[in-house]
């Protein structure tokens, strides 16, 4: 009777440690999971004043740094299925420079619209302005038809100027698949439009 109390006490001891432990194992796979509300406010309190501040540095403006901020956590929270907790740092920066750099494409692009129309007032034939609207139209399809990769490293190195060396630190890549990326965008490019 004696052996029967002990054996089932340790089969109730070893199910208690067996639940316990599938119960820890289940609850680290919701903390890590990017879906969940709670693990998603964590990660916002973790990096989004780091975050604020590499957007502000960047654009010199809060107003425009908070917006990014938002779209940036936005588009976190729509694929947060398919982005690892282990990788959301990197996303997020990812995510951060790549909204920050369309923004100044689009200024460009509206900038130019600006001056194009300021050329109405002087000189430049209908025929001209036309022409080079178009190849702006064509220049601005053809970078966004660029994978992403490609399209990142293109407007680094085109947009913001940065030398090969600083965009492999900042997007944590060898100078070598920097090269190469690069590459494959002017192919593209050339292609498309001619030299670039």
């Amino acid at each position: 009777m004696r052996k029967i109390k002990t054996l089932l006490f340790s089969l109730t001891f070893f199910y208690l440690v067996l639940e316990h432990s599938f119960s820890i194992l289940i609850m680290s796979k919701d903390q890590s999971n990017i879906c969940h509300s709670k693990t998603f406010e964590t990660l916002y309190n973790t990096y989004s004043k780091d975050l604020r501040r590499f957007i502000f540095f960047k654009t010199q403006d809060i107003d425009k740094a908070e917006d990014i901020l938002q779209e940036t956590f936005i588009k976190l929270w729509d694929n947060c299925g398919k982005v690892t907790y282990e990788k959301t740092k990197s996303y997020l920066y990812t995510v951060a420079t790549n909204t920050f750099l369309n923004t100044v494409k689009h200024e460009k692009v509206v900038r130019k619209h600006q001056q194009q129309i300021s050329s109405l007032e002087t000189n430049e034939s209908p025929e001209f302005i036309m022409l080079e609207k178009e190849f702006m139209d064509k220049l601005e399809r053809t970078i966004n038809a660029l994978p992403e990769k490609q399209k990142e490293v293109f407007l680094l190195n085109r947009i913001e100027k940065k030398r090969y060396q600083d965009i492999a630190e900042q997007l944590d890549i060898s100078v070598k698949a920097v090269e190469k990326r690069m590459h494959l965008a002017l192919v593209v490019m050339r292609k498309e439009i001619g030299n670039v």
